[in-house]
C-alpha cells in the first residue's frame, strides 16, 4: 500500500518542520504548505493526493477555518480528515472548528507522541471509510427494493459487511454506510462487550483494541451476545433500528460534536452519523437501542 500522505499547513517554519520531521520518521509521506492559500492550491489541484490534513487554525492570509469550509463544500474533499492545530482552546472556538468539519484537534504546544497518535487515528478513519465506500460500490443497488428485514451480527467484521450491504437500500449508499457502520460497531464495542470510553482510549493508545475485542468475543461472559439491525421502508422514510444486549450507556452527550472530546483519538462516531449520514438518530432511554432514519 502507498504511504499515507499528510499535508502539514503552518505559517511558522520551525513548528512546521518539526511536525514534518516527526511524521516522516514515522513513515508518512509529508507535503508542507506555509499558508492557507498555498494549502488550498495544493488541495484544489490534486484532491486525491492527500489522506490527512494537519491544519493550523490561525494564519494571516486564509485561516484554517476558511480552508476547511472550502474543503467541506467539495464532494472530493468533504470526507478528508482534518486535524486542527491551535492554541485557541476555549469551547466556543473549538466548537466553531467542529461545526466546520474539523473532527480532530491538537493543542499547541504538543508532544511528538500526541501528534503521531492523532494523525494515526485520522488516517485509520480515512482508510476505514474508503474501504466501506469501495465495498458499497461493489455491492451495487440490489437491495433498493427491500421493504423490511432483520439481521443478526456479532463481530466487527460482520457489522462492516452488513453495513456495506444494507447501505444499498438507500439512494445515497456512500453517505449512509459511514454512519451505519459507526452505529453498528458501537453496538458491539460499547454495547455487547462493555468497552467504556476511557478503556477504549487506553486500548487505542497501546495498540491492543482489536486483540481485546477478539478476546472478549471468545470469552464465556460475552461469547453468546449478539446485536441486530432491522431495516424498514415506509411512508417516505428508510429506518435502521440497531439493538444490542448490553446495559446501555449515557448517550445524550454523544449526539453532538463535543469540544471536550475534540482532542481524543475517538468518540466522534455517533455525532458524525447524525450530522453526515442520517436526518434523525434517536436512542431509546437505556441506550442499547438506536433508530437512524433517512427521508426518501
Amino acid at each position: 500500500m502507498a504511504k499515507t500522505c499528510v499535508l502539514v499547513v503552518d505559517d511558522e517554519p520551525i513548528g512546521r518542520e518539526m511536525m514534518a520531521e516527526n511524521l516522516t520518521y514515522e513513515g508518512y509521506l509529508v507535503v508542507e504548505a506555509d499558508s492557507g492559500e498555498a494549502a488550498w492550491d495544493l488541495i484544489d489541484a490534486e484532491p486525491a493526493r492527500f489522506h490527512v490534513i494537519l491544519l493550523d487554525r490561525l494564519m494571516p492570509d486564509m485561516d484554517g477555518i476558511d480552508v476547511l469550509r472550502r474543503m467541506k463544500a467539495r464532494p472530493e474533499t468533504m470526507h478528508l480528515p482534518v486535524i486542527m492545530q491551535t492554541g485557541m482552546t476555549a469551547d466556543s472556538e473549538v466548537l466553531e472548528g467542529l461545526k466546520a468539519g474539523a473532527y480532530y484537534y491538537l493543542t499547541k504546544p504538543f508532544a511528538a507522541d500526541t501528534l503521531l497518535a492523532i494523525v494515526a487515528a485520522a488516517a485509520r478513519d480515512y482508510y476505514s471509510r474508503q474501504a466501506l465506500a469501495e465495498e458499497v460500490k461493489r455491492q451495487g443497488n440490489v437491495l433498493s427494493c427491500l421493504a423490511e428485514a432483520r439481521f443478526i451480527f456479532r463481530t466487527p467484521q460482520e457489522a462492516r459487511d452488513l453495513a456495506t450491504l444494507l447501505a444499498n437500500t438507500a439512494p445515497d449508499p456512500g453517505r449512509i454506510v459511514l454512519g451505519l457502520s459507526e452505529l453498528m460497531l458501537n453496538a458491539i464495542e460499547h454495547g455487547n462487550l462493555d468497552i467504556g470510553y476511557d478503556r477504549k482510549t487506553a486500548l487505542i493508545e497501546n495498540g491492543s483494541l482489536e486483540d481485546e475485542i477478539e478476546r472478549l468475543l471468545n470469552s464465556a461472559e460475552f461469547s453468546n451476545r449478539h446485536a441486530e439491525v432491522r431495516v424498514r421502508r415506509s411512508d417516505g422514510e428508510l429506518s435502521f433500528r440497531i439493538c444490542d444486549q448490553g446495559a446501555g450507556f449515557n448517550w445524550q452527550g454523544y449526539l453532538e460534536m463535543s469540544p471536550e472530546r475534540a482532542f481524543d483519538t475517538h468518540g466522534r462516531g455517533i455525532a458524525m452519523a447524525r450530522m453526515l449520514s442520517f436526518e434523525r438518530v434517536e436512542y431509546a432511554a437505556q441506550g442499547n437501542e438506536v433508530e437512524a432514519v433517512i427521508r426518501l
